[in-house]
């Protein structure tokens, strides 16, 4: 049988027993696995369904109905090997799902006993991963990442695409957000930073968010929450658009938890980010994201269900920087100039803004469960 399988010719011919997927990481690219997890179930609810997971992407996923997970702690380094290995001695699987290109992923998969493994094409298994699946899903150019890991559905034979997250959020956590965020207002919620990486300019200057806010709570009656990790630059970024407001700002960065945080985003009527991993969390619950774009593709990366209010200036980023618009481009490039946000202006920001509320008129949050 030839490595690479599209839908009109699925790798198996029966619901498989025992299924394992694995996606270690991130929040974001977690999130965007869950839909296809959803319609595998419903294609197959006899199958049974194992994630092996890294332990902060559980601590967000963590209750999904349907579905074992095994945690990696990635911070044991090499024992993590062995530490999976001994986790599922004994266990046999129908099909692996390789859903993660990095080298450590797809040692990790070497631990996994399963008669099938199924990778991405060459095109996009990068670290080399062709070395470690034998079966591979079909090469799609140009497609989002969420579309990317459903080539994973359908090479099994599963076509019907089921764009439904429902990640489980406890009632202590929904309490705690209804307490923050009452229900009194609309909430505008703002999530200023991306995650720290080399040469990742993606955020927004505070003075910017600062006026978006102002003018949400000026125009609109709402209240702003500010949400974000516990790191430095993001508690510095969180009191200096504080500070700048001309409106009293719940400020949460740094003092949820991840379910803590699910049930902010999920409370708020709009989120405000650069891309990241809560704009993916804020899409998992419904709530419209104005994604920031001008450093990486919204295309790609975009908020799934939001791309329409999506403030994107990586086109002119990539002329600028490159001379060529996106399509003449490596699929994915990144814009790495200190600069590229300022490109986005609180104009285009607060015009999303203003047309998304127009479509989408004020409702009364609910109370916790």
């Amino acid at each position: 049988m030839p490595p690479e399988y599209s839908a009109d010719r699925p790798l198996i011919e029966a619901p498989p027993d025992e299924l394992c997927l694995l996606r270690l990481s991130a929040l974001g690219d977690c999130t965007h696995v869950v839909p296809v997890v959803r319609s595998l179930q419903a294609a197959w609810p006899q199958t049974r369904i194992t994630w092996i997971i890294g332990r902060l992407e559980h601590r967000l996923l963590e209750g999904l109905p349907g579905v074992e997970f095994v945690v990696v702690d990635k911070n044991r380094g090499r024992r993590a090997y062995g530490d999976l290995r001994r986790a599922l001695r004994g266990r046999r699987f129908d099909v692996l799902l390789q859903m993660q290109v990095s080298l450590r992923a797809s040692l990790l998969g070497l631990q996994v006993p399963a008669r099938l493994r199924l990778g991405f094409d060459r095109q996009r298994a990068r670290d080399f991963q062709w070395l470690f699946t034998r079966h591979r899903i079909a090469h799609r150019p140009r497609e989002h990442v969420l579309d990317g890991f459903f080539g994973f559905a359908e090479a099994l034979g599963v076509r019907e695409r089921i764009l439904r997250w429902d990640i489980p959020v406890p009632r202590e956590a929904r309490a705690w957000a209804e307490e923050h965020l009452p229900a009194d207002r609309p909430w505008l919620a703002i999530n200023p930073c991306s995650s720290a990486r080399f040469r990742n300019f993606r955020n927004w200057a505070p003075e910017r968010y600062a006026a978006v806010a102002d003018h949400a709570a000026e125009r609109h009656g709402m209240g702003i929450v500010l949400t974000g990790g516990p790191t430095q630059l993001e508690r510095e970024y969180g009191e200096a658009i504080a500070a700048q407001c001309r409106h009293p700002v719940t400020n949460l960065v740094g003092r949820t938890d991840l379910k803590q945080l699910l049930a902010v985003l999920e409370r708020a009527q709009v989120l405000v980010s650069p891309d990241s991993g809560p704009a993916h969390m804020a899409n998992a619950t419904g709530t419209p994201v104005i994604g920031l774009y001008a450093g990486s593709n919204p295309d790609r990366t975009g908020p799934y269900c939001s791309r329409q209010w999506v403030v994107n200036q990586y086109p002119e980023a990539c002329r600028a920087a490159f001379g060529k618009p996106p399509e003449d481009l490596r699929w994915g490039r990144r814009v790495r100039e200190p600069d590229v946000m300022e490109r986005i202006t609180v104009a285009e920001v607060t015009e999303r803004l203003d047309a998304l509320l127009a479509n989408r008129p004020s409702q009364i949050l609910p109370s916790a469960p």
